[in-house]
């Protein structure tokens, strides 16, 4: 998985500089990678001191929201994709610490965090009965048959009490 998705990153990247230096040239796109890259890197700067602010105004107001969290990941993925050399994923990454983008990006990295952790964790659900999704108990197959009482032979001809550790019933004829 990891390996396909680096061979990925390596074509899209690829794909990005050989258009670029096809289409403006090759030292405009040298500019245009240290751009990205140093737009990337002052716009992640200043994302992750605000967001640091507003995690620690939550923290002392003991507050908590699943936006702040939402936003916390995809800050972190913004920066990170900012530091990763090349142009795609700098473009990427500075979408993604952008404020508006962010609130676009948030419903799908929760769908695919969700669709990941679905598949990663076995989860157990339990529906009041008459609810939806309740699914009335399976009729189990039972096996018919009989319980013998086992009689120790010598111990009824010695007349001898069994042992507690023995624990077997005897019941004379």
């Amino acid at each position: 998985m990891v390996k396909r998705l680096f061979l990925v990153y390596l074509l899209v990247e690829l794909a990005v500089l050989v258009a670029l230096v096809s289409t403006i040239g090759f030292g405009w796109t040298v500019l245009a990678v240290l751009g990205t890259f140093l737009v990337g890197l002052a716009l992640a700067g200043r994302q992750l001191t605000r967001h640091l602010g507003r995690l620690q105004s939550a923290l002392n107001s003991r507050t908590s929201s699943d936006e702040l969290a939402s936003d916390s990941a995809l800050v972190a993925l913004g920066a990170v994709l900012v530091f990763i050399p090349g142009v795609a994923s700098s473009v990427l990454g500075a979408l993604l610490l952008m404020p508006p983008t962010r609130r676009i990006a948030r419903p799908v990295a929760m769908a695919v965090i969700g669709r990941s952790l679905a598949k990663a964790t076995p989860l157990v659900m339990t529906y009041p009965a008459g609810q939806p999704g309740y699914r009335q108990p399976r009729q189990t197959d039972y096996v018919e048959g009989e319980v013998i009482d086992v009689i120790d032979v010598e111990t009824v001809k010695n007349n001898t009490e069994p042992t507690s550790v023995e624990h077997r019933t005897i019941t004379p004829d």
